[in-house]
């Protein structure tokens, strides 16, 4: 089969506009596949999985979900290059690990892509759908969607991809496990621990580099081969070996220690298209016997610089033990209403507009929210140094949650801040009508040089484009991922494009700086994947060695990350970008 072409662009992005299509014809078939083909794979995969659990996406009306909350399976909801550009042909959930495994084999048999996801909340990057457009997704979050085990004395958990920050948190208080384990998570609590770690995403506790405290993964290959990494690699001397292999009895060092013997595998199956991960151990933060949140804010844009200058040290020194984050103050007012709550003017708003907003909600121009951790004495020293070095900068204010009750982000950051989940900064997506988001995710050394010239940089650009500044400083131990908020209004085509045009300029703009994006939105992955090309590319040529030799047909998620097999012409499945400046 060749699949060195896309499908007809009429079709794929406009299938009202081209010829008639067949019932049960989906919006888009998979690369090279003809309708008679595609509705024997359908056939026997609802034979694998049964057909309630088989969707076959043939109607424009069933790309209608539009929320976080209820988030769409098949498509991008917050689309750029249009609503029906990156959708699936068909949505396929498994309900247990052999299925998967025979899905797996059934698309190499028919030469057919599949997308999988865990729940499809991955939004900002582009949700559930897949960056070849036809592909199947395969929805893991449906059924496998347990709580395998919670260890109390290793402290950990062993998850299904199903499983989300609620279900997690929810499973420790209903065992009555919350007062010894806490879980980290990230801003908004509905998505999915195997999967938003598989992606490296962070949160926000001591424990928020979230692949650094996994341990352990079960995976399926593109062949459909199941393998445990690390220690789970040794059997279990007391598993019964009647059971097949998913549900034998894993070792008891599996989520106790990362590398086992050997190559470590465990990075290969994070952002790639190598494996689809349906277990995973996750580390969880034994309760800390004490726990204090805070808000410090920053009365003048500029002061950012001296912000930052002061985490690093204290930083590295873990007198700051989580991962803290400095917030510009559109960040924190778009979570306490829209746009129409504090202004009527259509442009960006200036910097005395900002401080009149900053003002009006007792904030700074920089917001920067942490936590102390331990026992009353250890969390009063520490606080002392926190105060003391953040004096430093003039005008600097000190808060702890109690003493600002009606502030909405204090309130849920001092959630966030002891892993507990929340929707509520949800809100800021909806800063403009019909809000949709893209994230720009530059990293950068933790100093105030690179944060002002990030900051100068994205805001000059967002400003360019017509639409507000809105981001964070995420600090990591070394390193800062800027997150920065794109926030457009996805039922208009101009804004769409606009969207579209900065942050593809900002890619650009960042590798000429040697800032790299750790992660993005399907349509750009192929654009930052080539910033990556140090001594001819050498990286992606092994990416894409390693995925030949695994996957050959190119089965599994093609052109993730820019990783195209060799089956497919990497540049005729170039997304289509706007380059005309607003």
């Amino acid at each position: 089969m060749d699949k060195t072409q896309p499908p007809a662009v009429e079709a794929t992005r406009r299938p009202n506009a081209a010829a008639p299509r067949a019932a049960g014809q989906p919006l888009c078939l998979p690369p090279g596949v003809s309708f008679d083909k595609f509705k024997d794979f359908i056939k026997r995969a609802g034979e694998i999985c049964e057909d309630a659990n088989v969707t076959v996406i043939s109607k424009s009306e069933e790309l209608s979900k539009e929320h976080y909350l209820d988030p769409a399976k098949e498509h991008d909801m917050y689309h750029i290059v249009g609503k029906e550009y990156f959708v699936s042909s068909a949505v396929i959930a498994p309900r247990d690990v052999p299925e998967v495994q025979a899905m797996v084999r059934l698309c190499n048999e028919f030469e057919i892509p599949m997308w999988p996801f865990s729940i499809g909340r991955n939004v900002g990057y582009g949700g559930a759908a897949p960056r070849v457009p036809g592909s199947i997704g395969l929805d893991l979050g449906r059924h496998l969607n347990k709580v395998l085990k919670v260890d109390v004395d290793g402290a950990y958990a062993l998850v299904e991809p199903g499983v989300t920050y609620f279900d997690l948190h929810n499973y420790l208080v209903e065992n009555n496990l919350h007062d010894k384990l806490w879980i980290d998570v990230p801003d908004l609590g509905g998505g999915s621990v195997l999967g938003n770690t598989t992606e490296r995403g962070v949160g926000y506790t001591p424990y928020g580099d979230h692949f650094m405290m996994h341990c352990g993964m079960e995976v399926i290959l593109p062949d459909g081969t199941l393998v445990r990494t690390g220690m789970g690699a040794l059997p279990n001397p007391n598993a019964d070996p009647s059971k097949p292999p998913h549900e034998q009895e894993p070792n008891e060092s599996w989520q106790l220690f990362n590398y086992g013997f050997g190559p470590y595998n465990d990075g290969i199956f994070t952002q790639s298209s190598l494996g689809i991960v349906v277990k995973m151990g996750i580390w969880l933060m034994a309760n800390p016997g004490g726990y204090q949140s805070y808000l410090v804010t920053f009365p003048r844009d500029e002061d950012l610089h001296q912000a930052v200058e002061i985490i690093r040290p204290l930083r590295l020194a873990n007198i700051l033990q989580n991962v803290p984050s400095v917030r510009h103050i559109l960040m924190d007012a778009a979570v306490m209403g829209d746009r129409a709550k504090y202004t009527s003017k259509t442009g960006p708003l200036n910097d005395e507009e900002l401080d009149a907003i900053a003002a009006k909600l007792n904030l700074g121009r920089w917001n920067f929210y942490g936590a102390i951790y331990g026992p009353e004495p250890v969390r009063a020293v520490l606080w002392e140094a926190v105060k003391q070095a953040f004096s430093a900068v003039p005008g600097a204010k000190f808060y702890k949650p109690e003493e600002m009750p009606d502030n909405l982000v204090l309130q849920t950051r001092h959630l966030t801040l002891q892993g507990v989940p929340t929707t509520t900064e949800l809100a800021w997506v909806d800063w403009l009508p019909n809000g949709a988001h893209l994230f720009f995710s530059p990293i950068a050394k933790v100093t105030g040089d690179d944060a002002a010239a990030q900051y100068k940089l994205t805001r000059a650009r967002c400003e360019e484009a017509g639409f507000d500044f809105i981001g964070t400083f995420v600090v990591g131990m070394r390193e800062m991922h800027h997150i920065v908020c794109i926030v457009f209004d996805r039922k208009d085509a101009d804004s769409c494009r606009r969207a579209h045009w900065v942050i593809t300029t900002l890619i650009d703009d960042a590798a000429q700086r040697g800032w790299g994006e750790y992660r993005t939105h399907l349509a750009l992955m192929d654009q930052i994947a080539q910033t990556y090309n140090f001594n001819d590319n050498a990286q992606m040529k092994l990416n894409v060695a390693i995925k030949n030799a695994l996957d050959p047909k190119g089965i599994l998620a093609p052109g993730k990350n820019g990783i195209w097999p060799q089956a497919y012409d990497a540049k005729s499945w170039a997304v289509p970008q706007s380059r005309l400046r607003p």
